[in-house]
């Protein structure tokens, strides 16, 4: 009979930033373990509960036994198993009698076995029916299994104290105390971790009272909520703060889904009180206070329509209570010395200015073999000097933004919230009276910071942080730290991104390879360096073929003008939409198809000339392709240099009937030297005329 499974271990308070992966792993090993073992009928789902102080999962549709199954297993080989009189051997004797032991049957003679073709062989095979298994069997070994796997951030070794294991150590993510197993009413007599099975579990600490004996499986949460004041289901608890911070804030609620994840899993019964806190405090920068209370005391910040920060904010408290003044005085008094911390660091900082800090950086170390954060600084200082120069942008700008981008990292806050770099550098430029692009380019150096985020709103800013990269990839690279497979300690994939991101999406004129090669001359003299441009050049082109395709861009139309290896990216867009819109034609497929083949030819024929002898067009039909070809020239060189790429490409449609002409009618290698060599200047031509946009062989099928 298929009833609801009810699994829960009750332990010690768990860790709370792993509670909601260790909650779904519980829950997704024990119903694939039973699934495997075939316990499940059609339509069972998996429920996963997870608290501070448990893990558990409810399975619907669980069988009380698995159904018997026919096996056919191999017994010997033929050539082992019988002799030549066709009798059995001794070999054949001893395994019949272990398959007996192992089956169950009385005796298993040679006559029960049957004789099949086993690859180039022939081999006797047994079939028999096993019978099922109990569900308390079977699911004991997933338990184990499941407990065994489970992503424990850092195991505990303990003793348990009571019980039949009293004595044995243990190993688990906390202590655990009780193990609830029911399929459907019945207690299944499992044993884990040093604990017997039963029906009892407990609920809130001060909220409920003593054990709590659960009917049957399928009242679990339920009895959970009304005798324990628990709410078991991790994603319920989540959302009811949700819903609760946003019903009790006047203002804007700041909820990072990570803090939300975090604080669901402190609490089991979840209630939102408001406080408050000094007026005097919001002198501080708003970032410095919302990561104070958010990371060290899990609260919600409030901002009104504006983003601008409140003196309120909002806690989630484990416990329901008429004396909820006395647990609002002690959180408003935790967390006024957080709020005076950040206040005094932040006056300390503005005592010294960062130009003042920047020698400092020398006592930093970057990295061994590349020197410390102020030879870092003036690289990326030079670097950002020759893009502000290609840019056109403002080099004394560039040159001050980049000199102070990482003097913020020897300021007190900064050392205290290691998030706030560039920040914080931001807030702390502004007061020294740093020009205003200035003091935001220490800030937008980093960015983007991860994908998705903002790229620099300034010239300064765009400037500086792609010298920063830049310096990060070339440098790191150069001295073989490369990223390998799923490594990539330096955040280099990152760092690639962000320079393609900002060259695509900024549309800035300057070539990749001057960007690599300006890059790699800043650390000239330094002997643990090699340029590692080839390398670093592919690596980039892979990275801009998977933000291509994040834009919806089929793999043909990207590898088209990938392929190309193109220089600037500032028109790349432009040039997938044209090679989008020419694959639409009709002319399109034979175009794609016949560029291949050229491409082929030219392969095969290196050196190839370029100028066409109109003397030697003997055949209609490369005469006819050659003015052709004439004919749009002017055409598509004029559209390729306005960047009209669509009308470049539409306009090769045209020479689809001469194309197909020619290759039908002419023998591009002719026995006559001259002849096939003015041929193949005519199909280089074509060649070039087809690929200027894009390589439109890609496109073929």
């Amino acid at each position: 009979m298929s009833q609801t499974l009810l699994i829960e271990i009750f332990t010690e308070e768990l860790p709370p930033k792993a509670l909601a992966k260790l909650g779904d792993a519980f829950a997704s090993a024990i119903f694939s373990g039973l699934k495997a073992h075939d316990f499940l009928d059609d339509g069972a789902l998996a429920t996963a509960f997870a608290t501070p102080r448990r893990l558990a999962v409810a399975i619907s549709n669980v069988r009380a036994t698995s159904p018997d199954k026919t096996m056919r297993e191999k017994v010997l080989p033929v050539s082992v198993a019988l002799d030549a009189e066709g009798k059995a051997t001794a070999p054949l004797v001893k395994k019949l009698a272990a398959l007996a032991a192992q089956t169950g049957a009385a005796v298993i003679t040679p006559s029960d076995l049957e004789r099949a073709a086993d690859g180039k062989n022939e081999s006797l095979f047994y079939r028999y029916t096993a019978k099922g298994v109990a569900l308390q069997h079977g699911l004991q070994t997933v338990l184990e299994d499941t407990v065994a796997m489970l992503p424990i951030p850092k195991v505990m070794s303990y003793q348990r104290q009571h019980g039949h294991a009293a004595g044995q150590t243990v190993r688990f993510v906390r202590p655990a105390h009780r193990l609830l197993a029911l399929h459907g009413e019945h207690i299944l007599p499992l044993t884990l971790l040093g604990l017997d099975a039963d029906r009892l579990t407990e609920g809130h600490r001060f909220l409920s009272q003593g054990e709590i004996a659960i009917t049957d499986a399928d009242s679990y949460a339920a009895t959970l909520a009304d005798a324990g004041k628990v709410i078991a289901s991790f994603t319920e608890r989540k959302e009811k703060i949700r819903g609760a911070l946003l019903e009790t804030a006047a203002d804007q609620v700041l909820m990072p889904e990570a803090l939300l994840d975090e604080v669901a899993a402190l609490v089991e019964w979840p209630v939102v009180y408001t406080c408050k806190f000094e007026d005097e405090f919001l002198s501080v920068p708003q970032e410095c206070l919302i990561l104070t209370m958010q990371t060290n005391q899990k609260y919600f910040a409030l901002t009104d329509n504006a983003g601008k920060l409140r003196s309120r904010f909002l806690i989630v408290s484990n416990l329901a209570t008429d004396a909820r003044q006395y647990i609002i005085e002690g959180n408003e008094r935790v967390v006024r010395p957080r709020l005076s911390d950040a206040k005094f660091f932040f006056e300390q900082d503005k005592k010294k200015k960062l130009a003042e800090r920047v020698p400092l950086l020398a006592n930093v170390v970057y990295h061994n073999k590349l020197g410390d954060q102020l030879q870092r600084t003036e690289r990326v200082k030079a670097l950002a000097v020759v893009i502000a120069k290609l840019l056109g942008g403002d080099v004394a700008l560039a040159e001050r933004g980049a000199l102070l981008a990482k003097a913020d990292l020897l300021t007190d806050m900064v050392g205290e919230f290691p998030e706030l770099q560039g920040i914080m550098g931001n807030y702390y430029a502004r007061h020294d009276g740093e020009a205003d692009e200035v003091a935001q380019a220490v800030s937008e150096h980093y960015q983007p910071r991860f994908a998705g985020d903002a790229l620099p709103a300034t010239g300064t800013g765009t400037a500086v942080a792609l010298a920063d990269k830049l310096e990060t990839l070339i440098g790191i690279w150069g001295i073989g730290l490369q990223p390998t497979g799923d490594k990539d300690p330096f955040a280099l994939r990152r760092h690639a991104l962000g320079i393609l991101r900002m060259l695509l999406e900024k549309r800035l004129p300057v070539a990749l390879s001057q960007l690599l090669a300006n890059a790699a001359r800043q650390f000239a003299g330094n002997p643990n360096f090699k340029d590692p441009g080839s390398d670093v050049l592919p690596f980039l082109y892979d990275r801009l073929r998977g933000l291509l395709r994040e834009r919806g861009y089929a793999q043909n139309e990207i590898e088209a003008v990938v392929a190309q290896q193109p220089d600037r990216l500032d028109n790349i867009i432009e040039r997938l939409d044209a090679v989008q819109a020419f694959a639409a034609l009709p002319e399109a497929e034979a175009l794609a198809a016949a560029n291949k083949r050229i491409t082929n030819i030219l392969k095969k024929t290196e050196g190839a000339g370029s100028t066409v002898s109109t003397e030697l067009l003997r055949d209609n039909a490369e005469q006819a392709l050659f003015a052709a070809m004439n004919a749009i020239k002017p055409d598509v060189d004029a559209a390729f240099a306005n960047g009209d790429f669509s009308t470049a490409l539409k306009a090769l449609a045209q020479l689809r009937q001469n194309v197909d002409g020619f290759f039908n009618d002419v023998m591009v290698m002719a026995g006559d030297e001259q002849l096939r060599n003015n041929r193949l200047a005519l199909l280089s031509n074509l060649h070039v005329m087809l690929n200027q946009v894009a390589d439109i062989s890609k496109l073929a099928a």
